[in-house]
């Protein structure tokens, strides 16, 4: 976010509050839409600033939603939870059990006032899924159909802004692939801001657009996920083990060969710069954006273009920085290069150290990143 966004675009928090082992001290100025990741260690402030914001913890400071006043102590303004237009999404769904899923769904649009209601029962029904649950009680439910069904609820609310706490740490990794393509439409169906609590670096590579991270209750770094990842010295990149480094790269769907089931990607608009993955079953649409990510140990270098390969994915890319990483290993931010094109994403490479000090890697040098394997995102 720029300094020269309108006071009354986006969601500005300015906290403090004490807690037993740190501080916490945030001023935050974050987008009006999109999925914001506060993220970071257990232990760092991240669900104590959500709380802050909410008004379930009493920080002091203040914090504005779209131009909406929650609290300002320097005026002595402070509107308590139950007038603060938010959804709520704690780690548990915390349903009530004596109630079915309609019941619970409803209860949030009782608290609602009428004139504020602005997202249908059936909207978020279809959006999460759930039409199949809805008679039956909490206990018959798995644990990530609880958890769309509190979703629903905290929706049904007609939030300005939604606050999810970690909401699948709970879940095991069967139950988090069930919630997270729920996810990824939430925001863009209902043009909601969302904070998403974090310490999970495949959920924010998957689903946020900016990223904070938090040490000890401060903020150190704060900005577009596929950016601060990509960021030799930021402290995102370097808070990772090697082998969570990775890079996003965004695009729009260029072709599809249904015999081989592969996709290609373009990426920034450059017909010369594509990614290739084969995906059965999938059903993109021409110009649809995709997100994918390449993890650095699954990029290798090389100073000619390569053929006789198995590997599909060859890009230009000029070495941006070259950083030691653990012992042996090299870690080396490239920008994706094509002509004179500017604004082009960076790539992170994992290599060892012979091969850094063979190919005499060095700011500039022009070379080819072979991409041995990508994940799809969304």
């Amino acid at each position: 976010m720029t300094q020269a966004q309108n006071a009354n675009d986006g969601i500005h928090a300015r906290l403090q509050l004490q807690r037993a082992a740190f501080q916490l001290q945030v001023d935050l100025q974050l987008p009006g839409q999109g999925v914001t990741a506060l993220f970071g260690p257990s232990g760092c402030g991240k669900t104590s600033c959500l709380r802050a914001m909410a008004g379930l913890e009493r920080a002091q400071g203040r914090v504005t939603v779209n131009g909406e006043r929650w609290q300002d102590d320097a005026e002595g303004h402070w509107l308590p939870t139950h007038q603060r237009a938010l959804g709520y999404v704690f780690q548990e769904a915390s349903l009530f059990p004596h109630l079915s899923a309609h019941d619970n769904i409803r209860y949030g649009l009782r608290r609602t006032p009428a004139a504020r209601q602005r997202v249908p029962l059936e909207h978020l029904v279809e959006l999460l899924g759930i039409g199949p649950l809805l008679a039956r009680k909490p206990a018959t439910l798995s644990g990530g159909e609880r958890q769309r069904v509190a979703i629903a609820r905290a929706l049904a609310t007609s939030p300005r802004v939604l606050l999810m706490d970690e909401p699948l740490a709970a879940l095991d990794a069967e139950r988090k692939a069930e919630v997270l393509p729920y996810l990824d439409q939430l925001s863009a169906q209902l043009k909601l801001p969302i904070l998403y609590v974090s310490h999970s670096i495949d959920e924010v590579g998957r689903l946020a657009d900016q990223v904070v991270l938090l040490q000890a209750g401060q903020v150190v770094a704060q900005g577009p996920v596929a950016e601060l990842l990509t960021q030799l010295d930021a402290p995102l990149a370097q808070a990772l083990p090697d082998a969570q480094q990775a890079s996003i790269l965004e695009g729009q769907v260029c072709g599809h060969d249904t015999q081989d089931h592969l996709w290609s990607l373009q990426i920034s608009g450059q017909p010369q710069l594509q990614l290739h993955w084969t995906q059965a079953n999938a059903h993109y649409q021409q110009g649809e954006r995709v997100r994918l990510r390449v993890l650095a140990r699954d990029v290798s270098l090389s100073l000619a273009p390569q053929t006789g390969s198995s590997i599909l994915n060859s890009l230009p890319a000029v070495v941006a920085a070259v950083q030691a990483s653990s012992p042996g290993q090299v870690l080396v931010q490239l920008r994706l290069a094509h002509g004179a094109a500017d604004g082009l994403p960076h790539l992170l490479a994992l290599v060892s150290a012979r091969s850094a000090r063979l190919l005499q890697l060095a700011p500039g040098l022009p070379l080819h990143a072979q991409l041995k394997g990508v994940a799809v995102l969304r």
